[in-house]
């Protein structure tokens, strides 16, 4: 059963983003939301060491990749006072390293992820070229352990289609350009999410607007994608 809310709902987005591309579709979500009369607040996860983009050659990318199947944790700055605010939501949002969370967020949850999640609602928020599965089956394990109430998923994948998209990812992050090589651009031609998905971020944060004006159930919200179904 809805319920209209007596004051307006306000959204926290905790993120981490590497290439820039989990916070562009981020920016569209909280713009549908702010659209339905929704605050929004960004909390962005800031690693003690800075990462840089692209990594730079083929060798380190190689070994970067290789090392975060072990989930390595990527240690981050303190959190600020706004996140210790009143939210009805928690967005914690994040691209897929070599298949599990990033290491700033596994960081976030091992660090602050009881204290600010436990007894909250959740949305989580994915990003990746496409292998998210075993990345949600061990955030979802993380949330639990952190009693998180988790309120839906949201699952955004680069639209290239295999192998195409793994090594243009791969290629970009060493700081190639394969969307203008010869021989790769006619299967890659763009790096990550495409402006349809920036769009279909922007509907998704209009619907999550909606319901958390209504009172809503979010886990009833579809948020499958074409080619990501959760």
């Amino acid at each position: 059963m809805s319920r209209v809310l007596s004051a307006k709902p306000r959204v926290l987005v905790v993120y981490y983003s590497f290439s820039g591309q989990t916070i562009g579709l981020l920016h569209k979500l909280a713009d549908g939301l702010r659209f339905r009369g929704v605050e929004v607040a960004m909390e962005r996860l800031r690693p003690v060491q800075a990462m840089r983009f692209p990594v730079g050659t083929l060798g380190s990318t190689l070994r970067m990749m290789l090392a975060t199947c072990f989930r390595p944790r990527v240690a981050i700055e303190p959190l600020s006072a706004e996140s210790r605010g009143r939210f009805d939501l928690v967005v914690l949002a994040g691209p897929t390293w070599s298949y599990n969370p990033s290491g700033p967020v596994l960081a976030f949850l091992d660090r602050d992820g009881e204290r600010m999640l436990a007894g909250r609602k959740v949305l989580p928020f994915i990003s990746c070229r496409g292998y998210w599965r075993w990345h949600w089956f061990g955030l979802r394990g993380k949330l639990r352990a952190c009693h998180a109430d988790i309120a839906n998923l949201m699952v955004f994948t680069h639209p290239q289609p295999e192998p195409w998209r793994t090594i243009g990812v791969f290629l970009k992050i060493a700081g190639k350009a394969p969307e203008r090589s010869p021989l790769l651009k006619k299967w890659y031609s763009r790096f990550g999410h495409g402006r349809d998905q920036q769009e279909e971020a922007w509907r998704f944060g209009l619907g999550l607007g909606q319901a958390l004006l209504r009172g809503d159930d979010l886990a009833a919200l579809d948020f499958r994608t074409p080619t990501a179904q959760p």
